[in-house]
């Protein structure tokens, strides 16, 4: 390694793709310093995927204890306190971050708890005022929420609030129509709060196949949350303790709290990056190369930094593929093919692969076979909602080209279906796959 340098990797941030790019390269011998602004972990671990699939859990208790009636147990009058289940999501990320923070201390990554820029070539400047140098460095700083520029902008929250509010609003505006828009008005809606959806578009979750968003749509409007599509914000006004949204496309609203769900931009401001030549697209995303290096030849980036994929595996694994390429002595890029992907709405979204729409317009001819039934537990319960599973196949060849489901437990289910799919397996070999019964994953091998 270059001992001219004080190390021989600095990574700017410390989430999902920074940690295991800094780990990995470490274990290949490199020298590493991290720094983070904020909590070891990143969006993922800290404000993102991991507290959210918490008061996803938390949530769907709400139904949970309404349906145990129907087998048999009295549990009396169930009562919900917020503030007991956010101080324990907290509780556990405060150990999250610490097992992170253990993971680089273990490997000798020196840790720099602030704030960097670069500051010319293979210079960072810490907040502090100290110069360190590093022959290769890392942008590994995530994406942030994306906030409209509309009069009382101020007034609203992002994705990143929500899990600190002192307690759950009674009337909920959702802006937005992906996943994070979605999974929060399950969430609140579990939770007792009136909630109302407003997208820009007619389309909800567009990335996903047309059959289970309208499921979704289906289900959700019978729950009791309200849809303004086609429909923005003009401008939000602090009235009376209440927020008060003027709108365009549907009747203005009084409501408790308005939460952007309007997307996550690559987080590039104030770095340095444009200063030292680094080339950066029209989001503000770092332009990288298979390899994740950009234009300079000793700055890579991985991660939503990069807006390729914005998913935390992806992340973990353009990290993985980074160290090894750089100190582990073997050029490895990463394959963006075929990634499983999934929304905790209630029902919960699964998804692999092409949708029907997709597969149509690549490869012309397609079969598809589809699953449209009431969950036994649903049965039981009384509870009249429907999942649906649905293979897409290569009419040419029967290969199994996407898979997308929409019931209890199928992110679950699609973690192990995915790997058919990446595979190239075909129809038949679902056919030839014996059951499990009962259970709702069993409808994946007994399509017809």
């Amino acid at each position: 390694m270059a001992d001219e340098y004080d190390f021989d990797l600095f990574t700017i941030g410390a989430g999902s793709g920074g940690v295991r790019a800094s780990r990995v390269s470490a274990a290949h011998g490199a020298r590493v310093a991290i720094a983070e602004e904020h909590r070891i972990g990143g969006t993922c671990v800290i404000r993102g995927c991991v507290p959210k699939k918490m008061l996803v859990y938390g949530a769907q208790f709400a139904e949970d204890l309404e349906d145990a009636k129907a087998f048999g147990w009295d549990i009396g009058e169930a009562k919900f306190d917020w503030v007991t289940l956010r101080d324990n999501v907290l509780t556990d990320i405060d150990r999250l971050n610490g097992l992170y923070t253990e993971t680089l201390e273990s490997h000798d990554v020196t840790i720099f708890h602030e704030r960097v820029t670069l500051t010319g070539p293979h210079e960072i400047t810490l907040e502090s005022g100290k110069t360190v140098t590093a022959k290769n460095i890392l942008i590994a700083t995530g994406a942030t929420p994306h906030v409209p520029d509309l009069p009382g902008a101020e007034h609203g929250i992002t994705s990143n609030d929500a899990f600190h509010l002192d307690e759950i609003p009674k009337r909920a505006l959702i802006v937005g129509g992906g996943y994070i828009a979605n999974e929060f008005a399950g969430i609140f809606h579990q939770f007792g709060s009136k909630v109302t959806i407003i997208n820009r578009s007619d389309t909800l979750l567009r990335s996903y196949d047309q059959s289970l968003r309208d499921r979704l749509l289906m289900i959700s409007t019978a729950k009791g949350i309200q849809f303004h599509f086609n429909t923005t914000i003009d401008r939000i006004e602090k009235k009376d303790g209440a927020l008060h949204v003027a709108l365009d496309g549907a009747d203005d609203m009084e409501v408790d709290c308005v939460l952007f769900a309007t997307g996550r931009v690559p987080h590039t401001k104030g770095l340095g990056l444009e200063e030292v030549g680094v080339e950066i697209g029209d989001k503000g995303e770092v332009k990288v190369n298979e390899f994740s290096r950009t234009n300079i030849e000793h700055i890579y980036a991985v991660g939503d930094v990069t807006d390729r994929v914005q998913l935390t595996p992806v992340a973990i694994r353009e990290g993985q593929a980074f160290a090894d390429t750089v100190f582990g002595g073997e050029e490895t890029t990463v394959d963006y093919d075929c990634i499983p992907s999934a929304v905790f709405s209630h029902p919960p979204i699964a998804s692999v692969g092409m949708t029907e729409g997709e597969a149509r317009n690549t490869l012309g001819g397609v079969r598809v076979y589809q699953s449209d039934f009431r969950p036994m537990k649903h049965v039981v319960a009384g509870r009249n909602e429907r999942g649906l599973y649905k293979l897409v196949c290569d009419a040419a060849n029967d290969r199994i080209v996407g898979i997308h489901m929409i019931a209890p437990e199928a992110p679950e289910i699609m973690q192990m279906a995915a790997v058919a799919v990446k595979a190239g397996l075909k129809k038949s070999d679902f056919d030839a796959t014996m059951a499990i019964h009962p259970t709702m994953a069993e409808e994946l091998v007994l399509l017809k």
